[in-house]
């Protein structure tokens, strides 16, 4: 399967998804995408960022969801 600009699949080189699990500014958002898209790059690795700006599923209602859309 075509992902970004790379294949995956069970017969294809390994690839990382990677980045917290929810974002708690943009400044280390992006702090973290740059830190981790470096470290794939420095040992030849496919790598995606992924984090939430929501994270609607915690286990308290009390608990930081993230930014939110606003």
């Amino acid at each position: 399967m075509k992902l970004c600009d790379f294949e995956v699949g069970l017969d294809r080189p390994l690839f990382v998804i990677a980045g917290p699990c929810v974002i708690e500014s943009r400044a280390l958002a992006e702090d973290t995408a740059g830190a981790l898209k470096a470290m794939a790059a420095d040992i030849g690795i496919p790598f995606i960022y992924k984090s939430s700006f929501d994270k609607a599923n915690r286990s308290s209602h009390q608990s930081y969801r993230g930014p939110g859309i606003d």
